[in-house]
């Protein structure tokens, strides 16, 4: 088998080969060998011809393929044009948008959307243990700026002054380590201290700006203050690396997607969460294995991402 691929130039060339393709999902996804994803057989055979394996348990859909079980099930596209997709979103600091998708691999844009999407929800974290340390804590608006809008635009969105009208997002991140963040409706004490207390040990280190949600932390937390009417930093006290965050996940949602519903908006939070967080200690090879390692039992459809089909729930 050939080497694996570690840039997006050989990713594209590698991900060409249909037998590259299975054999790196195989590799990732069943490391012990292949398994029945209905029964759980190890008793399966290949089909070379089709590609799909034949449970020898007798039971509905017997045959089955690498896509079965996965993001990618029922997908009429080939893995050589959903590889290099998944490369490119794990690696691209600011994203890749579907129309960019769209001229890049010979797909309609709502497919690329849809693609995109899928692999989101791959790329979606699991919760790891709490964070710990030195964690600050944060919000943010998501939302058009009412100086870029036509008047009757800005009449229609905007009705108040300040955050009204946009989305909040709630974030927390640890100094030189990982970031929590999700979209929450409101920032008042209750949402955000609870938060907050599900995602970091108590005992920690918690610096926040002067936002009085916050007043009350110091029970279970070591809780430093920074007044932003004041100064940005005062020792060692500073609310900068979740800022950086941020600039990041604006830098994506204005410059490369433009414009995001609120009701999608925790989809475009993970995945710069998941770029963000694994930064460091990955190349761009290992990000894209790490994708590609979770996109077992995970499932989104059109018409659920749509509300097609009534759902609202948020996988």
């Amino acid at each position: 088998m050939a080497k694996e691929p570690t840039t997006l130039r050989e990713a594209v060339v590698y991900f060409s080969d249909p037998d590259n393709c299975l054999n790196y999902l195989v590799a990732r996804r069943w490391p012990r060998g292949v398994v029945c994803p209905t029964c759980g057989s190890k008793q399966v055979s290949f089909v070379p011809s089709r590609r799909v394996w034949q449970c020898k348990t007798r039971h509905p859909k017997c045959q089955f393929s690498v896509k079965v079980g996965t993001i990618f099930e029922d997908s009429p596209l080939g893995l050589d044009k959903w590889l290099p997709t998944v490369w490119l979103i794990s690696n691209c600091k600011n994203g890749v948008s579907s129309w960019e998708i769209h001229r890049a691999i010979g797909v309609t844009q709502k497919t690329a959307w849809f693609m995109l999407h899928r692999i989101r929800l791959a790329m979606q974290g699991r919760p790891g243990g709490k964070l710990g340390g030195e964690v600050e804590v944060d919000e943010t608006f998501i939302g058009g700026k009412s100086r870029n809008m036509h008047k009757n635009k800005r009449a229609e969105k905007i009705h108040g002054t300040g955050g009204a009208d946009k989305a909040i997002v709630f974030g927390m991140v640890e100094r030189d380590g990982r970031v929590r963040a999700m979209h929450v409706d409101k920032r008042r004490r209750k949402e955000l201290q609870e938060a907050v207390r599900e995602n970091v040990e108590a005992g920690s280190a918690i610096f926040s700006d002067e936002l009085l949600s916050y007043e009350g932390l110091s029970d279970d937390y070591n809780h430093a203050v920074v007044n932003h009417a004041v100064e940005y930093v005062s020792g060692n006290v500073h609310t900068n690396t979740i800022e950086n965050f941020w600039s990041l996940l604006k830098r994506g949602l204005h410059g490369t997607y433009v414009s995001v519903e609120p009701f999608h908006l925790f989809r475009y939070i993970d995945e710069q969460a998941f770029r963000y967080n694994n930064r460091k200690d990955m190349n761009d090879s290992e990000r894209f294995s790490a994708v590609v390692s979770q996109i077992t039992g995970k499932r989104l459809t059109y018409d659920h991402l749509t509300g097609k089909d009534g759902s609202t729930t948020a996988l």
